[in-house]
């Protein structure tokens, strides 16, 4: 190779290499800082190119997007001193990098700042209110209010907390079993209290069904009485109608009655003619 075009080779070569370190591109999703021996320059970079000094200035890039902290679950008291178990997140992004370059530096100290700032918050509001409260009716107000002052809190740190939000909500082991067991207590009373009321009500209705049934039953038997009353009487009345119209016939026929009943298989029976019995035959 000739000396000119090695020459040529070496400034061309130089060239690029000034070129690659004074250009650098910032991604859509990105924010930059260029340090200069170390310490940032006072201006952001935002996507797009751009250029540096080479061999001094350094680019530090910051993710734009909204990131996600996932809380480690914590316990919290309630107004009416009940403990519960915080199971929270939270989501943020870097809205000052230069800010947030100076105070924290890393993401991972951002998101230790973030938890002091957040749980803090997050025990203090719920501390205001009931365990009722807390999972219910001021839970949306909760939130909303920790997402707005720890979001104040961080601004110190170029962060911005774009919200808040309890994930879920439980109690202790200890008072889980507790509650399991004044649950289970008060369902056994009432299981109590419901077999009572039901042996009570099947007491009344027997009872009901009893009377209704002696009633019955005695209403039958005065209209039986009455009926066979009746019956009788009107028996007697046709016999003593027919008995009327030809008495030696019904006489004979009683004595024919008397001996029948009177004389069974292989009975003898030894009587004279003027026996009570022959004066109907005779």
């Amino acid at each position: 190779m000739k000396p000119k075009q090695t020459v040529l080779f070496l400034i061309a070569f130089l060239f690029i290499a000034i070129a690659s370190q004074s250009i650098f591109t910032v991604h859509q999703t990105e924010q930059a800082l260029v340090l200069q021996l170390g310490n940032p320059k006072d201006r952001i970079y935002y996507p797009g190119l751009h250029f540096k000094v080479p061999f001094i200035d350094n680019v530090v890039r910051f993710d734009a997007r909204i990131l996600d902290y996932d809380a480690v679950s914590a316990e919290a008291f309630t107004s009416d001193l009940k403990t519960i178990v915080l199971d929270y997140y939270a989501r943020w992004r870097i809205v000052d990098p230069l800010t947030f370059y100076r105070t924290v530096r890393t993401i991972d100290n951002a998101q230790k700042r973030l938890h002091s700032v957040v749980f803090s918050q997050m025990r203090s509001h719920v501390g205001r209110y009931t365990l009722t409260e807390v999972v219910s009716s001021e839970r949306t107000a909760i939130m909303d209010s920790v997402t707005k002052e720890a979001s104040a809190l961080m601004t110190q740190y170029g962060i911005e907390v774009v919200d808040a939000r309890i994930r879920r909500t439980d109690l202790p082991p200890e008072n889980q079993r507790a509650i399991f067991e004044r649950m289970r207590a008060e369902r056994e009373r009432q299981a109590r209290q419901y077999r009572s009321e039901g042996s009570e009500e099947s007491t009344k209705i027997r009872s009901t069904a009893d009377k209704e049934r002696s009633i019955v039953l005695a209403e039958a038997a005065k209209t039986s009485q009455i009926l066979m009353g009746e019956g009788d009487a009107e028996a007697a009345r046709i016999f003593a109608e027919a008995f009327s119209k030809s008495p030696e016939f019904f006489a004979f026929q009683r004595s024919l009655d008397a001996l029948k009943k009177s004389f069974k298989d292989n009975t003898r029976i030894v009587i004279t003619q003027d026996n009570p019995l022959f004066e109907s035959v005779k």
